[in-house]
């Protein structure tokens, strides 16, 4: 099968970005069964990128090193490698260096970014989104988990229950989002799960959720990426 690759998705950082993944075609990738949908890339096969990737079952990818590092979410099936079975739920963070041969049983798909670590970042991180304490953030509905921080990001899990309005954000210096599940209201978008969102510092909207939703969320990590 032929297969093509965008060099450039989304690559100006000082601009907003919203994709509406589960609208997107799949595009096949290099491996046979591994097919991709590109929310943001700067460069060809090997690139900063951020791609939702759906594994056939009994599908693997091989072994691999990942220099600038790699950080994904399950979003459905059960994703393995040398060091487990991460299952819908799964956040992953393998630091620059380290390299793994991944493959699934009976098929999955993620949520990944690549190529977006600090060079001197070394921690790896393996938590489950329903294993955490979710506390509140003195917004009404919104409550939030804490996934990984460092000096220049943050990320998170955050549910917000039906109803909730977190109209006034404060300076969040820059924010990436991807919906898990439910269905958001950022400004006057409806994004359903899928939908992967990027705002520079100083246009982060108000966020609603009129019937709740889950959403990952990273925060304060544009400005080393330029």
């Amino acid at each position: 099968m032929t297969y093509s690759v965008p060099e450039s998705v989304n690559t100006d950082l000082s601009q907003p970005a919203i994709v509406h993944s589960a609208e997107q075609e799949w595009s096949p990738s290099p491996t046979a069964g591994v097919d991709r949908r590109f929310l943001e890339r700067d460069g060809a096969e090997v690139a900063r990128a951020s791609s939702v990737v759906r594994y056939a079952p009994g599908s693997a990818f091989p072994e691999h090193t990942h220099d600038m590092g790699e950080e994904y979410l399950v979003l459905e099936g059960v994703f393995s490698d040398g060091d487990g079975d991460f299952r819908t739920g799964c956040y992953v963070r393998n630091p620059p260096g380290s390299k793994h041969a991944p493959f699934t049983k009976d098929g999955c798909t993620i949520f990944v970014k690549l190529r977006q670590f600090q060079e001197d970042d070394r921690q790896t991180v393996h938590k489950h989104i329903d294993d955490l304490a979710y506390e509140p953030t003195g917004t009404d509905g919104l409550t939030r988990a804490q996934l990984h921080r460092d000096a220049s990001e943050t990320v998170v899990s955050e549910r917000l229950a039906p109803g909730t309005n977190w109209a006034d954000r404060g300076d969040l210096s820059g924010e990436e989002i991807f919906v898990i599940e439910g269905e958001l209201l950022y400004g006057d978008t409806l994004c359903g799960a899928g939908t992967w969102l990027r705002f520079p510092a100083g246009e982060e909207l108000p966020i609603q959720s009129p019937s709740g939703c889950r959403i990952w969320a990273k925060r304060g990590h544009l400005g080393h990426l330029t």
